[in-house]
């Protein structure tokens, strides 16, 4: 009869419920004898994935969607029975708005991230001077980097597109999607495709037309999301927000084998044994074939303190910063900004608190009462982390400021509701790439480990889904071959 094998899973959040979820499945499929054990130290499974729902508002914490070119998150909502369920944006009302010496302006049609493909809304729009297009247009004969060394996100923009673009796209569109410092990100970890547009078309304009029409292309061919999926946009999310992912994902987990509001405290690798010895602060001891850890990194070099010196030091050189966000609701009867579009981003130099607002009641569906608009801002992130740490009062007041100087809002919000991610996303810095190649050449010293989740390779929903999953097949792979 073959051996029992087991995994420990540490970490409740998205990557690590996706990998408990495929490692159970494959056991099921292929007839093996592997159980887990997920972990969990916080007394609710989900991570950043919070939904509250308060007299028909849906208020997300933390993420409120995922974007549906990456396959993963669709595929994932599809097995759970979730299609039904999904929904897309709002396609009436879909302008972004970028703040712009004090006032909203539209961001330019044809813009693909921060690439223009269409000239006349470039020319027309009230966003870049007038040499700032020239010199965003001078990317169609600028030449290729021949080295193929990583930078920044902030120097690849500039040296493509120039100034501008970087502070009044590149910052605050791209870089707000990792709450950093455009500056310090890393290029080749964070945008890759950019790179991949300059080597393979020489420019990035022209690259980004070559796509649009290859996505034209695909449409018509019927390529797309995965077979069975509703009509998608962009971003998608779930009726009552993504809080439902988490819980279908984990009805279907063993109930026995979760373990929820208790911290582990050390993982000793048993070279002699080839097994893991998990200690959790509680005084259990358990004891494992191979370990999943799907904690933040810095948790995990904790955990790892004993075990390998190298590997610890480099988890703890993937920086974090904290984030948090404010969502307000009013009464649409006494609201007067017509909330036409699905938000705003802020650049730093526009020197605001808020990152950006996201027009919630507009963009999303079943999100507000009829009666009612509902808004969602974003606070802190690299360099601005001290407002996190604002009283709730304070925070709520400091982004009201902001809105009545940028959206004219003096109504007296109804509901709110703030939520603090502390030392919660993850930073890739220049050289990350390099870092994960370190840490991947230590851990063949501790096979079995498998370390993922958002401070590896990919911050956003889909990316950690593909995570988990991709952890459970070499997890599963790694105990079969041991027979």
């Amino acid at each position: 009869m073959p051996t029992q094998k087991k995994v420990i899973i540490i970490g409740g959040g998205i990557t690590g419920l996706v990998a408990a979820y495929a490692l159970q499945e494959l056991a099921r499929k292929n007839q093996s004898p592997v159980s887990f054990t997920l972990i969990e130290s916080q007394p609710r499974l989900g991570g950043k994935i919070l939904t509250d729902t308060d007299h028909g508002f849906v208020i997300e914490g933390g993420p409120d969607s995922f974007i549906s070119q990456k396959p993963w998150a669709l595929e994932l909502c599809l097995q759970l029975g979730l299609k039904d369920r999904m929904t897309g944006t709002n396609r009436e009302q879909t302008a972004t708005y970028i703040l712009h010496n004090g006032r909203l302006v539209n961001l330019p049609e044809g813009l693909m991230l921060l690439v223009p493909t269409r000239i006349r809304p470039l020319i027309a729009t009230a966003l870049f001077s007038p040499l700032g297009k020239l010199r965003m247009g001078m990317d169609w004969i600028i030449p290729r980097k021949r080295t193929g060394e990583d930078e920044s996100l902030a120097g690849f923009v500039r040296r493509r597109l120039g100034q501008e673009a970087v502070e009044r796209l590149a910052e605050p569109l791209l870089a707000g999607i990792y709450a950093g410092d455009a500056e310090q990100m890393s290029l080749a970890a964070t945008f890759p495709q950019f790179m991949e547009l300059e080597q393979r078309h020489g420019s990035l304009i022209r690259g980004m037309l070559a796509r649009r029409r290859e996505m034209l292309n695909r449409t018509a061919s019927g390529k797309g999301p995965p077979p069975g999926a509703p009509p998608a946009t962009m971003f998608m999310t779930l009726k009552g927000g993504l809080s439902e992912l988490v819980t279908a994902l984990v009805s279907k987990l063993d109930q026995n084998a979760l373990i929820i509001g208790t911290e582990v405290e050390r993982i000793h690798w048993k070279s002699g044994l080839s097994t893991y010895h998990v200690r959790l602060k509680d005084g259990t001891a358990m004891t494992a074939d191979a370990v999943i850890a799907a904690s933040p990194a810095y948790v995990t070099a904790d955990l790892l303190a004993e075990t390998d010196a190298t590997l610890v030091r480099t988890l703890h050189e993937i920086p974090y910063v904290s984030t948090a966000t404010v969502s307000l609701a009013y009464r649409k009867n006494q609201f007067r900004h017509p909330l036409n579009g699905f938000g705003f981003v802020v650049p730093r130099r526009e020197g605001r608190s808020i990152m950006a607002c996201t027009w919630t009641s507009t963009k999303f569906p079943h999100r507000a009462p009829e009666d009612r608009v509902l808004l969602r801002c974003f606070v802190g992130g690299a360099g601005r982390e001290d407002l996190v740490g604002l009283s709730e009062k304070d925070l709520v007041n400091t982004v009201r400021d902001d809105l009545r100087a940028i959206m004219k809002i003096t109504e007296e919000p109804v509901l709110s509701r703030v939520y603090r991610w502390e030392k919660a996303n993850p930073q890739y810095p220049v050289g990350h790439l390099d870092r994960l190649a370190d840490m991947d050449d230590r851990l063949t010293r501790l096979p079995g480990l498998f370390l993922v989740g958002a401070a590896y390779r990919g911050v956003g929903v889909p990316d950690c889904i593909r995570q988990g999953n991709e952890a459970a097949e070499r997890a599963f792979k790694y105990l079969t071959a041991q027979g």
